[in-house]
């Protein structure tokens, strides 16, 4: 008693005690398992750092998914003081992105992004600018050929720049990031009205700034972000050009570079691919898009690539409202992770999920098959706007490639050698440079 009364004449005190009430008031109302308002289940976080001692800044995807063995497909992390639900497996995330389209159709705010673009653009805009800009640039990029046969043409004509480019290494050994040029000219072609030659200086400048930038957005997110009260101003537009420049050609010229290195790394692979091109294509002919119809095998490797690759691990998310999301609530703003690495791995998914292997999309018969857990492009409102271009491309580029050039290790190295790991956080997961010899197919 007299203790309580030292406490009350106290006012420092009486803050500390107040204090601590409230503390544990918070505590006990959003810890308890019958609680209406509980995040879902997640590690201790340490003081200041969070959980970040547990996730591995080269292979976040893979920490992720480390850590939902443990708390579950949906668990919360704290990234320093800052609260991130995860949600790993194909059932969770197809059913956030496509049940629960509004609640979760926001995006967080990335200080990279804020500083260049202000909030604006199609990528992480928000809202009514989001809705909107989205709107105008589907518009515009089908306006422009996507999806079109005119598309193909301008991809059957790069594709020549590029074979002829491929020939002047004359069987030496070149680096993977060469097949980048391609797919970047493709999409510069689209925003611009036509494409550079490959050794122009305003074209090298741009590749070494779009892959500066990649490497940046590897980098933690969160701060305000600018808003202006128009939708349409050139601020916007600008943005949006720079978001169709990011996505456009780091996602496909990334690929095609792993598609190449999976084709070095098993070489019994690429000759049933070229043997499946020899019967299909006529001699002097190019492959054209609707020809993946007849050529399952050629489809289901492409596929694979894509799927074991895992290229873009997660786009971070946040709900637009309060949101109850399979028992658990999530306020609204709170960053959401929906991993798209968990999905491509699942193991409930697939036969092997951790193996480079096109059998998941073919049958007994050998013909090519749909899976539904094969969501590179995302699902939902938020879902690639380019990936029809992109499915295009990649199958133009890669079966021209193959149909023209053998390829392999460079001297000295073995299959056995070829790195598969990924060296660096940007914001895809590049492979590790490496060098290919390009064989001319007989």
């Amino acid at each position: 008693m007299a203790f309580l009364i030292s406490c009350i004449s106290d006012p420092v005190l009486m803050g500390l005690l107040g204090a601590a009430v409230l503390l544990a008031v918070l505590y006990f109302s959003t810890g308890s398992k019958n609680a209406a308002f509980k995040l879902p289940p997640g590690p201790t976080p340490l003081p200041i750092i969070g959980n970040l001692h547990l996730v591995d800044i080269r292979r976040q995807d893979k920490s992720l998914m480390k850590l939902a063995e443990e708390y579950g497909p949906v668990f919360t992390l704290h990234f320093g003081f800052q609260k991130v639900v995860v949600l790993t497996g194909y059932e969770v995330v197809r059913e956030a992105l496509v049940n629960y389209t509004e609640e979760f159709v926001d995006r967080p705010s990335i200080p990279i992004f804020d500083q260049i673009q202000n909030g604006n653009g199609v990528f992480f805009s928000i809202g009514d600018l989001w809705r909107t800009t989205r709107r105008f640039t589907v518009s515009s990029m089908r306006n422009l050929g996507m999806g079109k046969q005119m598309m193909e043409g301008k991809v059957f004509e790069e594709l020549h720049f590029l074979i002829e480019k491929i020939k002047s290494f004359k069987g030496e050994p070149f680096s993977l990031r060469s097949f980048s040029i391609a797919p970047i000219n493709i999409t510069f072609l689209m925003l611009f009205g036509d494409r550079f030659d490959y050794k122009d200086p305003t074209f090298l400048t741009l590749l070494r700034l779009i892959d500066e930038v990649m490497v940046l957005l590897g980098s933690p997110y969160l701060n305000e972000k600018n808003k202006k009260d128009s939708l349409f101003h050139d601020d916007n537009l600008i943005a949006s050009i720079l978001d169709l420049v990011m996505a456009g050609t780091e996602t496909t010229a990334t690929t095609l570079q792993w598609a190449i290195l999976l084709m070095m790394k098993y070489p019994e692979i690429q000759k049933k691919v070229q043997e499946e091109i020899g019967r299909t294509v006529k001699a002097g002919s190019w492959a054209t898009y609707e020809d993946r119809k007849n050529m399952p095998f050629t489809n289901a490797v492409i596929h694979e690539v894509q799927r074991f690759i895992t290229l873009l691990p997660h786009v971070p998310r946040c709900t637009a409202v309060d949101t109850h999301f399979r028992g658990y609530f999530l306020p609204k703003g709170i960053i959401v992770i929906p991993s798209l690495t968990s999905v491509l791995l699942d193991k409930t998914q697939w036969e092997t999920p951790h193996q480079f292997n096109p059998n998941h999309f073919l049958d007994a018969e050998g013909n090519f098959v749909k899976r539904e857990a094969f969501l590179p492009f995302s699902t939902g409102r938020r879902n690639c706007i380019g990936e029809s271009l992109a499915k295009m491309e990649l199958f133009v580029f890669f079966v021209g490639l193959l149909q023209t050039f053998t390829f392999q290790p460079q001297p000295g190295v073995s299959e056995a050698d070829l790195d598969l790991t990924v060296p660096e956080t940007t914001f895809t997961l590049r492979p590790r440079p490496q060098a290919t010899c390009a064989i001319l197919h007989e």
